[in-house]
């Protein structure tokens, strides 16, 4: 590429930011760091009336969370600010001014109510009302009206609006990275307003201006987007510049039916659509995800890497990602995926992050625990033990559960199909062996504990499945010398002793 990549993700304030827009941000960070280029948040706040507050801090706080901060934007000035449109505003209007200058807009005084009555009359005779080419000079403005009446109302302080002029009978042809060869037909566009009455641009004026003055040069955006997509390119070519290139993202569908991914289908289905809580709605960092189980789901929505491996560091996305690998078609969301994504980052990531956090919520489960069960190199060994079974890290609580608090009753089908008549006797000899043992680590009991089987030609199945439900209370758990090394010999000998006691 010829100019420097400089990309921008704009949002709006006006709440949570849903995964499809943290998706557009995450495509537009990897397009331009794969680039050497620029990752710019702008805040599009042009509409006053749909603000609402902390909606800012919440995208700036999804972004870093989500490990894809950006190069600029409203605490990061790169020379092109400010990045929010609310404090650009006195720009627009000499914008607006120089289209009407050039022919390509005009004003417009029709009453809202004016507006809505031509929308009446239209659907009465079964038609769409359209404000364009075919109905201008019959309506209220500049193109109607005289320049001495034009003067006079502009005088009188006649509230106005600015239009765009779209041009008549022609056809806007325009190549999306995408989705290849687009086009629109001039006659089925409305004259768009670009300017409120109310003196603040509306988003098509100001998307365009500031995309010019940040210099972007790739336009990255979902394709709810595409409509608007005419109207854009007239506006460069109305202004004269050499306007960015387009790629529209398709949508995230929801799990099952049609449609994209709404709050209600999360709210539905028990999962997430925000990367962090918002209002009464739970975020991805709140269900447990890690940050880049996240950013790796999300990638693969809508992006092919071109093989069949699914698991990316973010520097591999990088590397690998490229626009015209991105599908036309909406991409179905798969909610337990997402689990499936997580679990692969949870198992690869290192024992000692999740300490801390481990930690605090056994020292809250369990308070009056023993001090050596909760020490750093125990519990570094009970995460060892119990990840491979777990989803999120909340889930190593529950899955060690049994290590902090003795069964105080045993799974009925096991007993039922695992101790026998022989098992009292069999944990009797084993509690001896045990009691014996100088060394309590794992290898020395699993070694002492296997020569006894050997020696008494015993079959496994006779006693390592009554010694599990002695130490866990059921047939499930990590491996059972490991355990009883964890909760050390005082405590293994005290539940061989009550199960001998409870089932004999």
């Amino acid at each position: 590429m010829n100019k420097r990549v400089r990309v921008r993700f704009a949002p709006s304030p006006t709440g949570g930011l849903h995964i499809g827009g943290l998706r557009t941000a995450l495509f537009n960070y990897l397009f331009a760091k794969k680039h050497g280029g620029d990752f710019i948040l702008r805040i599009e706040d042009t509409d006053q009336t749909r603000f609402v507050e902390g909606a800012e801090a919440y995208i700036e706080e999804a972004l870093e969370w989500s490990g894809i901060p950006y190069d600029e934007g409203p605490n990061k000035d790169g020379g092109y600010g400010p990045y929010r449109q609310s404090e650009r505003k006195d720009l627009y209007k000499d914008y607006a001014l120089e289209l009407i200058e050039k022919g390509h807009a005009y004003y417009a005084f029709d009453t809202p109510e004016a507006l809505q009555q031509h929308r009446l009359d239209h659907e009465a005779k079964g038609k769409t009302f359209i404000y364009n080419g075919h109905n201008r000079l019959k309506l209220d403005n500049s193109l109607s009206l005289s320049a001495q009446e034009v003067a006079n109302k502009l005088a009188d302080a006649k509230p106005y609006v600015i239009r765009f002029k779209t041009p008549e009978d022609s056809e806007i042809h325009v190549k999306d990275i995408v989705r290849g060869s687009v086009s629109f037909k001039t006659e089925v566009l409305d004259d768009k307003v670009l300017f409120k009455s109310d003196g603040m641009p509306t988003y098509h004026l100001a998307n365009i201006v500031d995309d010019h003055l940040m210099k972007i040069s790739h336009v990255i955006r979902g394709e709810e987007w595409l409509p608007s997509l005419p109207l854009h390119l007239q506006l460069y070519e109305a202004f004269g510049w050499e306007g960015p290139e387009f790629a529209h993202l398709p949508l995230i569908m929801k799990p099952t039916g049609k449609g994209k991914l709404s709050k209600r289908d999360g709210e539905k289905g028990g999962f997430p659509v925000f990367p962090l809580a918002w209002k009464e709605s739970m975020g991805y960092r709140e269900a447990g995800y890690m940050p880049g189980a996240v950013i790796n789901f999300l990638a693969l929505l809508g992006w092919n890497p071109g093989t069949e491996e699914e698991l990316f560091e973010l520097e591999d996305l990088v590397a690998l990602f490229e626009l015209e690998r991105v599908q036309k078609s909406g991409a179905r969301f798969d909610p337990e995926k997402t689990k499936w994504f997580n679990q692969q980052y949870l198992q690869k990531a290192d024992n000692s992050s999740l300490l801390e956090g481990f930690k605090s919520q056994i020292l809250l489960s369990y308070p009056d625990v023993e001090a050596a069960l909760v020490s750093d190199i125990s519990l570094l060994k009970i995460i060892d033990m119990v990840k491979e079974r777990a989803v999120f890290a909340a889930d190593l609580v529950s899955l060690s559960s049994f290590l902090f608090q003795a069964p105080d009753s045993y799974e009925e089908k096991a007993v039922k199909k695992q101790w026998k008549e022989q098992s009292p006797n069999i944990l009797k000899d084993v509690l001896k062996l045990i009691s014996n043992e100088k060394v309590f680590k794992g290898p020395s009991l699993e070694a002492a504990v296997k020569g006894y089987i050997s020696d008494q030609e015993l079959s496994f199945g006779a006693v390592m499945p009554p010694l599990r439900l002695a130490l866990v209370g059921a047939l499930s758990g990590p491996n059972i010398f490991d355990i009883m090394e964890v909760i050390g010999a005082p405590e293994s000998q005290k539940r061989l002793k009550k199960i001998i006691e409870t089932l004999a």
